[in-house]
């Protein structure tokens, strides 16, 4: 009984600590209306790579879903200061690498978090032929992981993968 209310204060303060990160940020996290927690597939036609990190999902002329890649930050395309925006290339390498990965994937799926992020993108992973496009991105060191600042968003293996992933990484870098 102890561990059971000790474990649901955890869960109530993180959850509280969320949603109290997301006010500070002006922005507020809410919950996508889409099917969550089960992978569905998307044609390849459908997505477009914004970014390392993003895509944008055209499931029909009216409809468009924003997909913000879970568990990395991949470098952004262009560099905002001294008053004009330059371009990255490693920005531009993981656009590339991920839209070469996509390219040539026979069957690509999403899995959804619950929660949107706070500019109303959903959160998720993308599968590529069954493998977890976050970690390619990690394994080819066009992003680094996000896990340890974000946490898993309700998916703790995926988020576990992720994270020998970045190990591997760092690993292999020393």
């Amino acid at each position: 009984m102890e561990i059971g209310s000790a474990m649901g204060r955890a869960v109530r303060c993180a959850c509280a600590l969320a949603l109290v990160l997301a006010c500070r940020s002006g922005a507020e996290a809410r919950v996508t209306s889409r099917a969550h927690g089960t992978r569905v597939r998307v044609d390849a036609h459908a997505i477009r790579i914004m970014d390392g990190d993003t895509a944008e999902i055209t499931w029909s002329p009216a409809e468009r879903e924003t997909v913000r890649v879970l568990g990395i930050d991949a470098p952004e395309l262009f560099e905002r200061g001294s008053g004009r925006d330059t371009r990255t290339i490693p920005g531009f390498e993981a656009r590339g690498f991920a839209r070469g990965a996509f390219a040539t994937a026979r069957e690509i799926t999403l899995l959804r978090a619950t929660m949107m992020d706070g500019y109303g993108r959903t959160l998720g992973y993308f599968f590529l032929d069954g493998r977890n496009y976050s970690v390619l991105a990690l394994e080819s060191g066009m992003a680094r992981e996000t896990i340890s600042r974000f946490g898993d968003n309700g998916f703790p293996e995926e988020a576990a993968r992720v994270m020998e992933a970045a190990r591997s990484r760092r690993f292999r870098r020393r």
